[in-house]
């Protein structure tokens, strides 16, 4: 089965942001909302070994959606710039910039783009979420 991880890197006001490694190899960076311990629609989910499964989402089309999260559903990857524009989710980008004054990953169309090319024909794929440091 196909393996993704999401190292988180760094956790701040603006965020939580990290990589998404396919098999090993880097290809694109994440914001998520801060840790606020799970809590639903304000915070990133716990770090851990999920599954994705594919869906088409009635406001951002194909993509995935993160399963098994202890007490939180609709986890999906989607398009974004700031950590505002997740509920919980896990928006994709190609780089990290400033946008009003808060940092912001960018290129999210193009990293989507990528993450749904390197999982053609995958319909649910391990998922792993690890922090480089300790928070």
């Amino acid at each position: 089965m196909k393996h993704f991880q999401l190292i988180r890197i760094t956790g701040i006001d603006d965020g939580t942001f990290g990589v998404v490694l396919d098999e090993k190899i880097p290809f694109c960076l994440t914001v998520e909302r801060p840790w606020l311990n799970n809590k639903v629609g304000e915070s990133c989910i716990p770090s851990g070994e999920y599954v994705c499964r594919r869906v088409q989402s009635p406001r951002f089309g194909d993509t995935f959606e993160v399963t098994k999260v202890s007490g939180r559903t609709a986890i999906l990857f989607h398009k974004g710039n700031v950590e505002d524009d997740s509920h919980g989710c896990i928006i994709l980008g190609e780089q990290y910039e400033s946008l009003n004054g808060k940092t912001a990953v960018f290129a999210s169309g193009k990293a989507m783009n990528e993450f749904l090319q390197r999982t053609t024909g995958v319909q649910e794929f391990l998922f792993s979420i690890v922090w480089a440091f300790q928070t």
